[in-house]
């Protein structure tokens, strides 16, 4: 499965966490991840990361890849104050229509992270891309 991580400045250091914590699970899958977020990911956890652009540039690649259907799980750790400088309504409307599942907090990411693990989300391999 693919699974775009993204985290702003206030929360980088807890998804540096989530992945190491998550990394037997996460390893099975393919990660992408906005530039920063990626290498510190990368750096810290030994995952193998597909690093987009930095900042907002890396945000609307993946914002491209959540419109083609092309991601199956997202994880979004968004600062709740600078939500208006972020794509996070325009993440959310696509998860949306393409019906992908996305956390934005850490309860919903652990919940997600062990429903990836259960098998919860085959159901998106069916999904014809």
């Amino acid at each position: 499965m693919n699974i775009a991580l993204i985290a702003h400045d206030t929360k980088k250091e807890l998804m540096e966490a989530f992945c190491i914590a998550y990394k037997f699970i996460l390893s099975k899958h393919k990660i992408f991840a906005t530039g920063r977020t990626g290498a510190i990911i990368a750096e810290s956890s030994g995952l193998e990361v597909f690093s987009l652009a930095y900042g907002s540039l890396g945000e609307q690649q993946i914002i491209a890849r959540i419109a083609y259907n092309e991601m199956d799980l997202v994880i979004y750790f968004m600062d709740p104050d600078n939500v208006s400088e972020s794509g996070l309504m325009e993440i959310l409307t696509l998860c949306d229509q393409n019906n992908i599942p996305v956390a934005t907090n850490l309860a919903a990411a652990e919940v997600m992270i062990n429903g990836l693990q259960r098998g919860d989300f085959e159901w998106r391999d069916l999904i014809a891309r």
